[in-house]
């Protein structure tokens, strides 16, 4: 037990929070900011997987990592720009639109990866973003390994968080943002196009779930494999609901979603074969259903979340 408990005083373990968290930030923050202005978007892990994918790609054929980012982002919003086509406009069930994104954007990537590389044991790799020594600030106790030793998405990362929260919080585009995720019908009424915040809100919100999933080629590992999302989309989508729809809480749940992850990973060590290792597999998803249960009763939705808006209609 004593084993256990002193997993938490390894500098390696919170270090590893911010790297595990990091594609849950842009992914939860995209997800956020499509549901605030009332559009679901279940294409999330397969846009996820695109990014990873071009992002991949782009370096891959002699782009620079950034580019990667980038073209990533590009990619998540064009298919953000097709969902919302199909959604706001047309008026068409967001849940079964986005489950067809998700398939879409799935196989494509597969498809577009097997044209460049054949099947091969191993997948091509690239040098992925090193992280980054900060002068002084690296050396500090605790502080210095676990926080100022990330690698530039993470910190991009973090920078979205506050500044989606600033933007929804203080600025008339956030405001007309969450009217027309409460009511479209009133938000026009104050000359508001609820259609044009609805589509850009999604457009915007795929390129940062675009971002990331570029992560996870471009940082957390240096090569693209079809499975290696690995339902963080899902998990994105359950964050946005223990957030309360708040990008702040958003950044939170991330974090702590991260923490269970790199806890039972370093727990299967320390038990070895005593215990099976799925179990410490689902312990991350078992406490975030805990914990969702336990927010999920004081969130509040957006009221016109999943409604579809019709001009001229009440």
């Amino acid at each position: 037990m004593s084993d256990a408990l002193e997993i938490f005083a390894s500098l390696g373990l919170w270090a590893a929070v911010l790297r595990i968290a990091t594609p849950l930030i842009f992914g939860t923050l995209g997800a956020l900011l499509c549901e605030r202005a009332g559009v679901l978007n279940l294409g999330i892990e397969g846009i996820m997987t695109f990014g990873a994918m071009l992002g991949w790609l782009t370096v891959f054929e002699g782009g620079n990592l950034w580019m990667g980012l980038v073209a990533a982002a590009a990619g998540g919003a064009l298919f953000g720009l097709l969902h919302a086509a199909m959604t706001v406009p047309l008026g068409l069930s967001q849940h079964v639109t986005g489950l067809g994104i998700t398939l879409f954007a799935s196989s494509l990537s597969y498809f577009i990866f097997r044209l460049v590389v054949p099947l091969q044991g191993t997948p091509p790799t690239i040098v992925a973003f090193q992280p980054i020594d900060f002068p002084v600030l690296s050396d500090l106790p605790v502080l210095g390994p676990t926080i100022f030793s990330q690698t530039a998405p993470t910190y991009l990362a973090i920078l979205a968080a506050i500044v989606l929260a600033w933007v929804l919080a203080k600025t008339p585009l956030g405001l007309a943002i969450r009217m027309t995720g409460e009511n479209p019908h009133a938000a026009e009424a104050q000359g508001v196009d609820p259609i044009k915040v609805r589509i850009g809100a999604v457009v915007a919100g795929s390129a940062l779930m675009g971002l990331g999933g570029s992560f996870l080629t471009l940082s957390a590992f240096n090569s693209f494999f079809p499975t290696m999302v690995q339902g963080r989309g899902w998990v994105c989508i359950a964050l946005v609901v223990f957030s309360t729809w708040k990008p702040g809480r958003a950044l939170l749940g991330a974090i702590l979603f991260a923490l269970f992850d790199a806890y039972q990973l370093r727990l299967q060590t320390v038990f070895g074969k005593a215990v099976p290792y799925q179990v410490f597999l689902m312990m991350p998803y078992l406490l975030s259903i805990v914990a969702l249960v336990v927010m999920s009763r004081r969130a509040r939705v957006p009221q016109a979340l999943m409604q579809p808006y019709r001009r001229g209609e009440r």
